[in-house]
């Protein structure tokens, strides 16, 4: 095997690797970072040493959880597509959006702490995020829902301008409103 390169990994520890992740924000978003690993691990109904196996420290699991929640907000982007109108999958994937930065924005610390060391947590998250709401409008675009005026670098900074202004749980519905009043901007037939 070429130096550097990994296995893939077998289902049963990819299955642990997910649950790892997903318990992770869980933790880190009720309880903080100062949360206890062995707190992570409990949470994700695996042992120890399965939990330092995948991620031999803080550091490293809170990378994989910030790449690992970009990644499925990303990948929900032609999930949605396929299964709503264009219109209501931008409205539904606006909703995961704030999801992903409260996630966020519970490690952002960490996330700092990390790039100061030299490594790049962010790594291609704004390009990806972009792509996927590129898809999301271009998919609106084509049914004639929304303006073509309006760039997806403009959604995101909208979306962006939103979630930090409403970030919590307690804004979640003041969060929510304000989506719509965005997205009723961008659809067409609406006053400008």
């Amino acid at each position: 095997m070429a130096e550097g390169a990994q296995r893939p990994l077998r289902a049963d520890a990819r299955r642990n690797r997910e649950k790892i992740l997903a318990a992770a924000v869980h933790v880190f978003t009720t309880e903080g970072l100062d949360a206890h690993m062995e707190r992570v691990a409990k949470e994700a109904g695996v042992g120890s040493a399965t939990l330092y196996r995948n991620f031999p420290t803080r550091e490293a699991l809170v990378e994989a959880v910030y790449r690992n929640e970009v990644a499925h907000l990303c990948d929900a982007a032609p999930t949605l597509l396929a299964t709503k109108p264009p219109l209501e999958a931008l409205r539904a994937w606006t909703r995961l959006f704030l999801d992903y930065v409260t996630a966020k924005y519970g490690m952002i610390d960490a996330l700092r702490a990390i790039a100061a060391t030299g490594s790049n947590p962010y790594g291609h998250s704004r390009e990806m995020i972009l792509a996927a709401i590129a898809s999301l409008m271009d998919a609106c675009t084509a049914a004639g829902a929304i303006r073509t005026d309006i760039r997806p670098a403009d959604v995101s900074a909208a979306l962006e301008g939103i979630a930090l202004t409403s970030a919590g749980a307690e804004h979640r519905p003041q969060a929510e409103r304000l989506l719509d009043l965005a997205l009723d901007g961008l659809t067409v037939g609406r006053p400008r």
